[in-house]
């Protein structure tokens, strides 16, 4: 089993700063992608951001140039820089992993973590 462990979260205001990380831990043999997502209330679930082994990522048009995702694959941990917070920020925050758990594993599974509120006041 693997288990996905959020923090960092909080309530910030508009122009200010979070760093969320999130630590992978149990049956890990490798992991593929990284990624982070949101939820507002009403709201479907969203990608925020993606990040693969090799560190090519990807963001919503939403948070370009103001989020960053970062991994430390030998943490197996996964980062998410926010600057320059907007209302419009304000989620749960969900991070999910693609984990390989056995080197004789044929396919990956995915993982999710329990969540971390992100409140943005205007």
């Amino acid at each position: 089993q693997v288990q996905l462990v959020e923090s960092g979260g909080g309530l910030v205001q508009a122009g200010g700063s979070l760093r969320l990380s999130c630590a992978a831990s149990g049956s890990i043999f490798m992991i593929n992608d990284m990624g982070w997502y949101r939820q507002a209330p009403g709201q479907q679930r969203e990608l925020v951001a993606i990040i693969n082994s090799g560190g090519t990522t990807n963001y919503v048009d939403s948070v370009k140039g103001r989020f960053t995702i970062s991994r430390d694959n030998a943490k197996n941990t996964v980062y998410l820089q926010m600057n320059n917070l907007k209302p419009a920020d304000t989620a749960v925050y969900y991070c999910k992993a693609s984990v390989r758990s056995r080197w004789y594993d044929r396919s990956y599974h995915d993982y999710w973590g329990q969540g971390t509120q992100v409140s943005v006041s205007s």
